[in-house]
């Protein structure tokens, strides 16, 4: 499937019709809904005392089905949907990455019961990303590393965006309109109405909103994929998924899994190689090492930033196995809320306590220009009032400035 590149950098998003061909929609509705009943079973099996029977099925407004924790031999099929020519093929024309490799598989469902709309959001928080005009700046020049889908098995217009969103902070009137009310529509939104089978593809930046959770009947692929190798570093780079998932299916899984994994160990090996070059203050394979993972010789202290937020985590994750009350394992676990473990996990064992505390202080002179001396906070974003900038990088600081403050 050709698309056109050009327009989703412009737009922010594609619709594309007939992702998955109708011939083949029965088919893949049945897998689904197989793998919504797994899934639904599990809910009820771990239900809370207090919770329905059910479980999270009969509670959550977007019941969100996690397809690798379910799928079998007999389902592997609707794996082949999301590692396809269609979206995986597309996720590497629109990236230009020479390789790339899916992070998110999941189902998005409708509710037992009507839970009306969303917040408008970017997927995105000053707390765990970049400053936006960062970001965008980086991407915008350097070119998307990540890309996000939906592909509804069933007509949908829950989802809208606002076009061209992902290239500027928010406007005036879109503040006013998302203080007065978060989860209305925006005068600058639109929505995307789907059919059956097509997909929208999208750059998460946009503003977006699921504009009502309702009982009608929803069964949404959702996906997200990045590139490896590309100009650019994507800022979510972490996966929801570990291959042993595939110990289950035939062996071709198993290989394909394997490989995308190789592509994420070969980057924490980098990543490890860096940090160590940080806390030994060697600034040539610093610079050597920064270049490999974001080939882009501009925004490179972007790149920098998501860094600082890994070894924030890391330092986090170090703390909370050293803690031994329970106030300071609940303030590591705040920290890492709400981003997935595999990567900060895998990096926290490959440092010592001292290493990492040596780590975060090479980063503290950026992440204390993140900041501003009181909260701030910002309409559209998945963060509450944070001291962390919103929209602006330092100014004037870079990566060579970052070396020097280690002196």
């Amino acid at each position: 499937m050709k698309v056109d590149r050009q327009q989703w950098l412009e737009e922010g998003y594609l619709i594309l019709r007939n992702v998955i061909p109708p011939s083949e929609l029965d088919r893949m509705r049945a897998g689904v809904e197989t793998l919504v009943s797994r899934q639904r079973a599990i809910w009820a099996r771990d239900r809370k005392p207090d919770e329905p029977a059910g479980g999270h099925w009969d509670t959550a407004a977007q019941p969100r089905v996690i397809l690798n924790q379910v799928v079998d031999a007999e389902t592997a099929y609707v794996i082949d949907f999301f590692t396809g020519e269609n979206t995986l093929g597309v996720a590497q024309q629109l990236t230009k990455g020479p390789q790339v490799a899916p992070i998110v598989m999941w189902v998005m469902c409708s509710p037992e019961r009507d839970h009306g709309p969303a917040d408008w959001h970017r997927d995105l928080g000053p707390h765990k990303e970049p400053p936006l005009r960062g970001l965008q700046a980086d991407f915008l020049e350097n070119g998307p590393a990540l890309v996000q889908w939906n592909v509804p098995l069933y007509d949908d217009d829950v989802l809208w965006v606002v076009p061209r969103s992902h290239r500027r902070i928010n406007t005036d009137q879109e503040d006013r309109e998302l203080l007065a009310n978060s989860r209305a529509p925006l005068s600058s939104g639109m929505p995307v109405r789907l059919r059956a089978g097509d997909g929208v593809v999208y750059i998460n930046a946009l503003l977006h909103w699921g504009s009502n959770y309702s009982a009608k009947m929803r069964r949404t692929l959702h996906f997200g994929a990045r590139a490896f190798g590309g100009p650019n570093y994507p800022y979510v780079f972490d996966r929801y998924w570990e291959p042993d998932f595939t110990d289950a299916l035939p062996d071709r899984y198993q290989e394909e899994f394997l490989g995308y994994a190789k592509l994420w160990t070969q980057e924490w090996d980098t990543i490890e190689s860096l940090f160590r070059a940080m806390i030994y203050r060697d600034a040539n394979s610093f610079y050597s090492l920064v270049g490999r993972l974001h080939p882009g010789k501009n925004h490179r202290v972007v790149f920098l930033t998501m860094m600082s937020k890994v070894a924030q985590r890391v330092r986090a994750l170090k703390a909370a196995e050293g803690a031994v009350d329970s106030e300071a394992k609940a303030a590591a676990a705040a920290l890492t809320a709400g981003v997935t473990r595999t990567m900060y996990q895998n990096l926290s064992a490959r440092f010592t306590a001292d290493e990492v505390e040596t780590l975060w202080q090479r980063f503290v002179p950026l992440d204390s220009r993140l900041q501003s001396d009181e909260d701030q906070f910002v309409p559209g974003f998945q963060s509450g009032p944070t001291k962390y900038n919103f929209y602006d990088m330092p100014a004037n600081f870079g990566v060579e400035d970052l070396i020097k403050s280690w002196a």
